[in-house]
């Protein structure tokens, strides 16, 4: 099995371990704000940083192209200019 293959079966099995824990936490430790507000941003910062490495990333390198500039900033904007969710219903 080459390296590859394990690194890709290390991590399944990681993230298997990681979702497991999540359902046999106990509901006290989840009913705790500190911990409740660290499972809500988390994901958020997660999301985050993977939209800034794929959009600035080139490979080993940072690379800042006019063009995915451009539709970062245009997704900033609609972002922000957008109706609230609940404005919107």
């Amino acid at each position: 099995m080459t390296a590859i293959w394990v690194a890709v079966l290390v991590t399944a099995a990681g993230c298997y371990a990681l979702k497991l824990t999540g359902l046999i936490v106990p509901r006290g430790v989840l009913d705790n704000p500190r911990v409740r507000r660290f499972a809500e941003l988390v994901p958020i910062a997660l999301l985050a940083a993977l939209v800034a490495v794929q959009t600035f990333g080139a490979g080993q390198s940072l690379s800042l192209d006019p063009a995915r500039l451009a539709g970062l900033a245009a997704a900033v904007a609609g972002a922000l200019l957008s109706p609230p969710p609940e404005a919107a219903a």
